[in-house]
């Protein structure tokens, strides 16, 4: 076969032609507060690990991720590789066949099986399968504005349990005080701290009715009684809550999760730098005695992989970094994200110092201490429509008194068992 000058030239051009270059990886997150530390992330991952990585961060908000990632499902356009997902919006995807890459084998690889806060680890699970890493421990804490404590000659030590902080409510009613503002998520926190959940492990709603009541009745009572007050608009997650209850002295409290203090409060709050401290949730005392853990758990992100992404080992070994790497940890909290549910990280003294917002409290250490009384999330597929039923047709009902305790209970296990 004769070869010409041209052909001869144009296999030297080939050959000398730069390789494909690959597609950055895509990263989902479903919370806009989040773009900036996944940002720091790859750049500290290229630094670290890999200089040739790259990666594009896309922020949804967090009820508008499921829509996004439902078009991308569905059009097979613009698939993203890493998707962030709150654990209440993980449950939509149990239904059918899960769109993310079972993880266990490189969890357990990881040694992240060992690692991870246990209570954690099995948020993004189906049976076995385990399709996400939790982020964040989601301890709950109970925030208190440390000036008017003083004002009012109240110390955390009066607010072990929760009758006490009612006796305490009821006596500052009297000078037109509130103690806390209440919350329709307030349900499945306590209702967890108490040893049950909205369903059981067996994936039925109401695994203890009488005892779900009961928790629904004492919230009742109290805003009744004038110890707890609802936000303007329904949520202790609005901005407005912020501007008119918390800034206007209304009340003293929130209960919230350890993201809430970090992220919320302090954005919300700058103002309030100093006025605030941390405790553990008060505790229960059960018939006989027996005393609740003094926290609980509410939501909280965790990492998963797309089912239909190319780049899985590459997507994996990120989710891998950002989840082991002590520093990837650190920064999560310290930039105000979240408490890491990676126990080794926990030696870290950042995690551990006093923080000038909270009093000079350290966070980090309550929560330490808080960590193996964390209570499990029973997941199931039905979850997020217990959490929004709840929230959107029956908390204002309940608390107004258009329907009580057993009619929510009965009416919410009629529509769940229909499904």
């Amino acid at each position: 076969m004769k070869t010409t000058t041209t052909g001869l030239a144009l296999l030297a051009g080939l050959a000398m032609a730069p390789a494909a270059v690959a597609a950055p990886l895509q990263l989902w997150i479903s919370s806009y507060q989040d773009k900036v530390y996944y940002e720091d992330m790859i750049r500290l991952y290229q630094k670290s690990e890999d200089p040739t990585f790259e990666a594009v961060v896309t922020a949804y908000g967090f009820r508008e991720m499921p829509d996004k990632l439902a078009v991308s499902i569905k059009t097979g356009a613009n698939p993203p590789d890493i998707v962030q997902l709150d654990e209440v919006l993980f449950g939509m995807y149990l239904g059918g066949e899960v769109p993310f890459v079972d993880l266990t084998s490189r969890v357990k690889e990881a040694g992240l099986d060992k690692d991870l806060v246990p209570q954690r680890l099995k948020l993004f699970t189906r049976g076995e399968a385990m399709y996400g890493v939790p982020q964040s421990l989601s301890a709950m804490l109970l925030y208190y504005r440390t000036d008017l404590f003083e004002k009012h000659g109240i110390t955390p030590a009066d607010l072990t349990t929760w009758d006490e902080f009612v006796a305490v409510g009821k006596r500052l009613k009297e000078k037109n005080q509130a103690m806390i503002g209440i919350d329709p998520t307030y349900f499945e926190v306590l209702l967890r701290q108490r040893g049950s959940d909205l369903f059981g492990k067996d994936g039925k709603p109401f695994p203890d009715e009488a005892l779900a009541i009961d928790t629904l009745k004492w919230m009742v009572d109290l805003q009744s009684q004038g110890i707890a007050v609802q936000p303007d608009r329904g949520s202790i997650f609005d901005p407005v809550f912020f501007n008119t209850a918390v800034s206007s002295d209304t009340i003293l409290c929130i209960m919230g999760a350890d993201w809430y203090g970090l992220d919320m409060i302090q954005q919300f709050t700058p103002h309030l730098k100093g006025k605030w401290g941390v405790m553990p949730l008060p505790v229960w005392q059960e018939p006989g005695g027996k005393l609740s853990p003094r926290t609980s758990a509410f939501a909280g992100q965790g990492l998963m992989i797309y089912k239909d992404s190319t780049v899985t080992d590459e997507a994996w070994k990120f989710i891998q970094f950002v989840m082991t790497n002590r520093e990837a940890n650190v920064q999560r909290f310290t930039q105000g994200n979240s408490f890491p549910a990676y126990r080794p990280a926990w030696k870290d003294e950042r995690l551990l110092q006093p923080s000038e917002f909270f009093s000079n409290q350290s966070m980090g250490k309550l929560l330490i201490r808080l960590a193996p009384e964390i209570p499990e999330v029973a997941m199931t597929a039905q979850r997020p429509q217990a959490v929004f039923m709840f929230q959107e047709n029956f908390f204002s009902q309940l608390m107004y008194g258009q329907l009580s305790p057993e009619q929510v209970v009965t009416q919410m296990k009629g529509a769940l068992n229909k499904q």
